[in-house]
């Protein structure tokens, strides 16, 4: 052997670590098992996350008339019982296209992703590296050339063990936070169904009011000729014609305001549709051809289950116990493990005859400066959820109150339509019999227009009834959440 092969086998033997028998990295790779078996274990101490129960008094029936004792249960279509094809096919455009929708859709992937993040601190971490290098150098005078040459390769791993619970509260917390999301989505596709609901049988309330308005005017114009044919033959005052032209007027100037309403409701049931505001258009025109469904309303003890807001409300509630429970075990010690092998030798790309290396660490880390601020995050984290609990509360009793008044109206808006419609047929006959004794001269023309007036009204507040009616079933079928039920 020269004296230049003697320098590089100097030179390599640093750079490679002494080998190790395959009986010693066994019994390394075994202390590591149970150095994890030991961090297992140890986690298994964590405290369990305190589960907040609100006190909440729930009713043992409705306050308000439930209907129908017979009605059906509520089911997620709940729309199709209104019985229009119409509806149906509009419901399902803004489901695919609104914007609302996409845009709670997107807030669920985000949970879901740091969901999966926090998840992932749950296990330990492994990392691979390699990395091979030559160094030559040569300086003046004999002898003096140097090369080296060496590859290695190593498998890194490391855990923190959770002794406190710390991360797997964290890991409980965006897993609530995750379920809150979904919950959220739900509570968005109720309110765009119902608000297309809505928004359907306004465009065709206002084409009802508008047709009643029109025939309204025909029938004042109708009344115009005969008290202008009286005046040519003597039998009426020029103040009764001018009298009837005003209320020929007046009704006429009544058709703007609900024609600019109309179209304003058929761009923002497209605007609900994920459409633009121009172009849509809807083919009903009026809403007795709908029919009003009644639905089984069920016990109040059972609407915790059955409102996707409130079980966002409970999962929110969830998180805010697990970061408290976080907060908690941030105030003790951290304890880390981290261990690595790998392997390296004298070869260039190549791991022929390694060496093999296997190291074992733990660590005990306490911050000694920042105590107050940790338990200061505490307390916000419990007046979070202090804050959480009377929400929850608040908005539980806000649904049963919404149910109840949903309930109540349903059955007034179906009383007050049949008074309304003998009111109407009323305010009809009084209009043919006022009539037909202006033109015999038995009545003056006061007496008419009174019948005319009473009869436009009640016409128009008869399309407003029929509306109500329609909308209080929406809002019945929506305080009780649309048909949909928390997973168990």
């Amino acid at each position: 052997m020269n004296h230049d092969h003697a320098l590089h086998d100097a030179t390599a033997m640093n750079t490679v670590p002494k080998p190790r028998s395959p009986q010693r990295s066994a019994r390394a790779w075994k202390r590591a098992s149970a150095a994890a078996a030991l961090a297992t274990l140890l986690a298994g101490c964590a405290s369990p996350i305190e589960a907040t129960r609100p006190a909440l008094t729930l009713p043992t029936t409705w306050a308000e008339p439930a209907g129908d004792a017979q009605a059906a249960a509520l089911e997620l279509t709940w729309w199709r019982g209104f019985q229009s094809d119409e509806l149906s096919r509009l419901v399902a455009q803004a489901q695919a296209g609104s914007a609302d929708l996409r845009i709670a859709a997107e807030r669920v992937r985000q949970a879901e992703l740091a969901a999966q993040l926090s998840g992932a601190s749950l296990f330990p971490q492994l990392s691979v590296g390699a990395d091979t290098k030559a160094e030559f150098s040569d300086t003046p005078g004999p002898d003096n050339t140097r090369r080296a040459r060496s590859t290695q390769a190593a498998v890194n791993i490391s855990y923190e063990v959770d002794l406190w619970g710390r991360v797997a509260a964290e890991a409980a917390s965006a897993q609530a936070a995750l379920r809150a999301s979904r919950y959220d989505l739900e509570t968005a596709r109720l309110s765009l169904t119902s608000g297309v609901a809505n928004a359907y049988f306004q465009v065709l309330s206002l084409r009802m009011r508008i047709d009643v308005a029109r025939n309204n005017l025909a029938i004042a114009e109708k009344v115009q000729n005969i008290v202008e044919a009286r005046y040519r033959n003597g039998a009426s005052t020029s103040l009764d014609v001018s009298r009837q032209r005003t209320a020929v007027l007046t009704q006429r100037s009544a058709l703007l305001p609900l024609e600019v309403q109309e179209r304003q409701a058929v761009s923002a049931l497209a605007l609900l549709l994920g459409g633009p505001p121009q172009g849509l258009s809807v083919q009903a025109t009026e809403l007795n051809s709908l029919a009003v469904p009644e639905v089984a309303p069920g016990l109040p003890s059972t609407l915790l289950t059955r409102r996707p807001d409130l079980a966002s409300a409970e999962a929110q509630l969830a998180a805010a116990d697990a970061n408290v429970a976080a907060a908690r075990a941030a105030l003790l010690p951290t304890v880390s493990l981290t261990g690595s092998a790998g392997g390296s030798s004298e070869a260039l790309l190549a791991l022929g005859n390694p060496a093999y290396s296997v190291q074992i660490a733990a660590s005990i880390l306490r911050s000694l400066f920042d105590a107050d601020s940790q338990r200061q995050r505490v307390q916000i984290n419990e007046s979070s959820r202090v804050q959480l609990v009377e929400s929850y509360r608040r908005t539980v009793y806000t649904a049963l109150k919404e149910v109840d008044d949903a309930l109540g109206n349903t059955v007034r808006n179906r009383e007050q339509e049949r008074a309304q419609q003998a009111i109407r047929d009323e305010a009809q006959r009084a209009l043919q019999l006022s009539e037909l004794r202006y033109r015999e001269g038995a009545d003056n023309l006061s007496t008419l227009l009174d019948a005319q007036r009473t009869l436009f009204a009640a016409d128009d507040q008869l399309a407003q009834i029929k509306l109500s009616r329609l909308t209080g079933a929406v809002d019945v079928f929506k305080a009780l959440g649309g048909g949909w039920t928390a997973p168990r």
